[in-house]
């Protein structure tokens, strides 16, 4: 029983002292906050200028000389006159039909060819022509807020990210301010 009397006592001893340094606001640990009032909050706006690519088509009628050839009848039936009869020259017996055949062939060919005139003709006809090109166009971004707030009795202004709202959490920082004058 002696020594369960001390034990006990060191305990009580123990949590009473840890229930008053717990209590001891001169003692806490850590950053204290509190809030000030909002008086004011002005909205700091950038113009940016913004380029976007815009694709532009229109329609173009776009004009050609084509050139046409048109074919010589009169050039092919003198042509296979002539072929035929040079072909009729050679050969002899079935031969000589075959070659007369051959020769208006050839000489038509030769005889159209020959005859052949060329003209030209104009054609016009659509093409859609497109082009990217920049528009340029400003907008007004939101680049902060002015913040002005009273924190007991003081005016305090300071620049944020976001709108804080009616009221806004500060830290407190104490710290004893010394005294020169004392060592």
């Amino acid at each position: 029983m002696k020594t369960l009397i001390p034990a006990i006592g060191l305990s009580v001893l123990m949590l009473s002292s840890t229930a008053f340094a717990g209590n001891d606001k001169h003692h806490s640990r850590g950053p204290v906050y509190d809030y000030a009032k909002v008086l004011e909050v002005q909205t700091l706006v950038t113009r940016v200028k913004v380029s976007t690519p815009t694709r532009e088509c229109w329609e173009e009628t776009v004009v050609e000389s084509v050139p046409r050839r048109q074919s010589n009848p009169g050039g092919a039936i003198i042509g296979g006159l002539i072929g035929g009869a040079i072909g009729h020259q050679f050969g002899s017996g079935h031969g000589t039909d075959a070659m007369t055949m051959a020769g208006i062939v050839v000489g038509s060919v030769i005889g159209n060819t020959a005859g052949r005139t060329t003209s030209s003709q104009t054609v016009s006809y659509p093409v859609e022509r497109c082009e990217t090109r920049n528009r340029v166009s400003y907008q007004e971004r939101i680049n902060g807020y002015s913040v002005t707030y009273k924190y007991q009795g003081r005016v305090y202004n300071t620049r944020m990210p976001y709108d804080p709202g009616k009221r806004l959490k500060v830290r407190v920082d104490v710290r004893p301010a010394g005294n020169p004058g004392h060592r």
